[in-house]
């Protein structure tokens, strides 16, 4: 599940993707022109899907506008298959093309491999668990309302989300938020981690796991 958008000029092709996507709980967004897209917040997006010809602005112009803004992978959709112009979207910071027409199995299966394998630094956001996780601003919102989070317990949701599937122990959760110079003892965590939960319950949101005798991962 991640949060998509999706740059194309035919009202048809926007519909015909997000119907397809749906299929997978993705929450995916749809801009026609983009010219209109430029000073977009990019950064709360898991993947991006460009077409690359649309009129005023072009896909290979969008991204290098883009691209230093934008974590996430960048996929070019394109009836232009010359290497020459798949070389040039590469090399402006794209991930990959799919070229049109294209099968809706063969959609769903890449933009799912790259949400899957998606390891670079996140610097802006990212999202997991339906939550986005806006890094900038210390902030985690989900379905656009901001969850209300004390600065300490952030820290400890965006650090076992960054590590999700991973097991931590109190100590390392403890190090990796307040330090080696903590001036808390670490049973603070499972405080923390108590009132986390109570929180996200709310929302019907449950994605810290107890793992006995270890620790807590996010799942």
């Amino acid at each position: 599940m991640g949060y998509i958008l999706v740059v194309d000029d035919e009202p048809a092709m926007l519909q015909l993707i997000h119907r397809v996507l749906e299929k997978d709980r993705h929450f995916i967004s749809l801009i026609s022109d983009a010219r209109t897209a430029i000073n977009m917040n990019f950064s709360k997006y898991d993947l991006i899907l460009l077409d690359i010809m649309m009129p005023g602005l072009d896909g290979f112009e969008l991204c290098s506008q883009i691209r230093s803004c934008a974590d996430c992978p960048i996929i070019f959709l394109t009836a232009k298959i010359q290497e020459a112009d798949i070389v040039r979207g590469l090399g402006l910071g794209a991930d990959d093309y799919i070229t049109k027409p294209f099968g809706t199995d063969e959609l769903r299966a890449r933009v799912n491999a790259h949400l899957r394998r998606d390891t670079r630094e996140k610097k802006n956001a990212f999202s997991i668990s339906g939550i986005m996780f806006q890094i900038n601003a210390k902030e985690a919102e989900f379905q656009g309302k901001k969850l209300p989070l004390t600065k300490s317990e952030y820290e400890i949701c965006e650090y076992l989300a960054l590590h999700h599937g991973q097991t931590f122990t109190r100590e390392q959760i403890y190090e990796a938020v307040f330090g080696f110079d903590g001036e808390s003892d670490n049973s603070v965590i499972s405080t923390h981690i108590k009132n986390i939960r109570g929180k996200l319950t709310a929302y019907n949101l449950a994605p810290i796991e107890t793992v006995w005798g270890i620790g807590y991962k996010w799942v």
